[in-house]
């Protein structure tokens, strides 16, 4: 783990980092110090406790936990760990990622956990980042120059639209 890391990214298995690399970009984009670690709520539990009892005597201010299938990980964290953590369920290949979400959203009173949509770590990354914002006036304006960054992207589209026809823009995409 990182002793200088802001943000700590953490996933139940190798097979959700590449829903999870969206949360790894967006700390990237924005110069989050961040980690990256394959933490098991089932697998390795007494490595999971350690981790959330300890994380923000490390300067980790947010998780973020991705976690597939049963999707304990997220809220076995927060049920540890007095930091904010978003939980990002991670498509499964039999229940789409349903078991996942509801697993990760069911948390009981008193133990909250940040969730995005199904697959969507990006928004979980910028969740974070936004915390951070909160408290850091530079950060803030980066956040609102992404969002000005998506609203020209809109417009932008909605121009080439207007100007070609919806045919022609179907076939250009």
């Amino acid at each position: 783990m990182t002793e200088s890391a802001q943000v700590s990214i953490i996933m139940g298995s190798d097979s959700d980092l590449p829903t999870m690399q969206g949360a790894i970009a967006i700390c990237q984009k924005f110069n989050i110090r961040h980690e990256v670690a394959i933490i098991s709520a089932h697998r390795t539990p007494e490595r999971m406790v350690e981790f959330a009892q300890q994380a923000h005597d490390r300067g980790i201010q947010v998780i973020i936990a991705g976690a597939g299938g049963a999707a304990h990980l997220p809220g076995m964290v927060a049920a540890i760990s007095p930091l904010p953590v978003i939980g990002v369920p991670v498509a499964s290949r039999h229940l789409s990622g349903l078991d996942s979400l509801y697993s990760i959203v069911q948390m009981p009173r008193g133990i909250p956990v940040a969730t995005v949509a199904i697959g969507n770590a990006e928004n979980a990354g910028l969740l974070a980042v936004q915390i951070l914002a909160a408290n850091r006036p530079e950060l803030l304006k980066q956040v609102i120059a992404y969002r000005q960054e998506l609203k020209n992207t809109v417009l932008e589209k909605q121009e080439r639209l207007s100007q070609i026809g919806i045919a022609n823009y179907l076939n250009q995409s």
